[in-house]
């Protein structure tokens, strides 16, 4: 112990003759730290510059450009000609609008056939999806498994197998007329009738409600529980909580998911190309079943380009009046205010 002692006043005592010798001891650390850390700054400098972000989005980037932008720019020039894929694109200017609004009676038929669809999908879809999201919002043994198998179908419910496995079950010799069947009810071929072929696909896009069903459910978990017990106290029931509390509050999220749906309802192709061809008499015969005939069927690209922008004009028009009448009914809780 004395020997440690005495080296450290060795140590003490040198280290203090060469301090007011020039300092060495301390101007050597305070030299060669900070050349080591410059290093490693320039090190990790090189890799703050944009263009290694630029580098790790060049995948997307690609997409991006070559799949969505490139194409884009490239309809709106067909668009105003009289472009084929056997024939070289010549400049009509506005003659394939001027055609389709005045001139072309399918392009009507088809947009009314879409809007009814949107109109009547939509509204059911959120209704039944919010409905099931309030019974999965109940803290139950095994609800994460529940949740799981209700969710299913939307992973598959756009995919072609399923298409076509609908269009069976809903076929005169299908699932749904067997059921019928054993009640004594005469069934009818649902897809090959004009007056429920559109029905049926209302109820597939309905089925598919596991995506807005899921974000329901995440805004009903951020509303808090003091304001149902708060109104509990005050006498109000369930259904006077849901249109004073539930609702109100969870009015962005229907906002988002009705915009979302929406547009994708407008875009529906799958399902009315594999199991009802756009028939029959034309009842499922959807926009974008028009849009590909022409586009494929007839090879008229520069008429389909007309058609897909004045489709995308459609959409817009209808996103921007969802949201001018949102603040007649969206709340916003951190405003105190329905939103402006």
């Amino acid at each position: 112990m004395l020997e440690f002692e005495s080296d450290c006043i060795r140590l003490h005592q040198i280290a203090s003759d060469r301090i007011e010798e020039g300092g060495i001891l301390l101007s050597a650390p305070a030299t060669q730290a900070p050349v080591k850390h410059r290093t490693i700054r320039r090190y990790f400098k090189r890799w703050e510059h944009p263009f290694v972000g630029y580098a790790f989005l060049t995948p997307w980037l690609i997409g991006f450009f070559g799949l969505t932008l490139g194409p884009m720019i490239m309809s709106v020039y067909y668009a105003f000609t009289d472009y084929s894929l056997l024939e070289k694109a010549n400049w009509v200017g506005l003659s394939n609008f001027s055609r389709i609004l005045l001139g072309d009676s399918t392009f009507g038929k088809s947009l009314n056939v879409t809007l009814l669809f949107v109109v009547l999908s939509v509204p059911l879809k959120l209704m039944f999806a919010l409905a099931v999201a309030m019974l999965l919002n109940k803290e139950l043994r095994g609800m994460s498994l529940y949740r799981l198998f209700i969710y299913f179908p939307s992973l598959i419910g756009a995919s072609l197998a399923v298409a076509v496995l609908w269009q069976r079950i809903w076929s005169r010799d299908g699932f749904i007329n067997e059921i019928l069947g054993i009640f004594g009810i005469q069934g009818m071929n649902w897809v090959n009738d004009p007056r429920t072929a559109l029905g049926t696909l209302v109820i597939l896009v309905v089925w598919q409600f596991g995506s807005s069903m899921v974000i329901f459910l995440a805004g009903l978990k951020q509303i808090p529980r003091e304001y149902y017990e708060a109104s509990s106290v005050d006498g109000s029931g369930k259904v006077r909580q849901f249109f004073m509390i539930t609702l109100p509050l969870l009015s962005p999220i229907i906002l988002f998911n009705l915009v979302l749906q929406t547009i994708n309802s407008f875009q529906m192709f799958t399902q009315a190309f594999v199991i009802t061809e756009g028939g029959p008499m034309q009842s499922t015969y959807m926009y974008t079943l028009y849009l590909y005939d022409r586009a494929f069927g007839r090879l008229q690209m520069g008429y389909a380009s007309a058609l897909a922008w004045i489709m995308l004009l459609v959409i817009a028009a209808a996103t921007a009046l969802i949201f001018l009448s949102s603040k007649f009914w969206v709340f916003y809780e951190n405003e105190g205010r329905k939103s402006k």
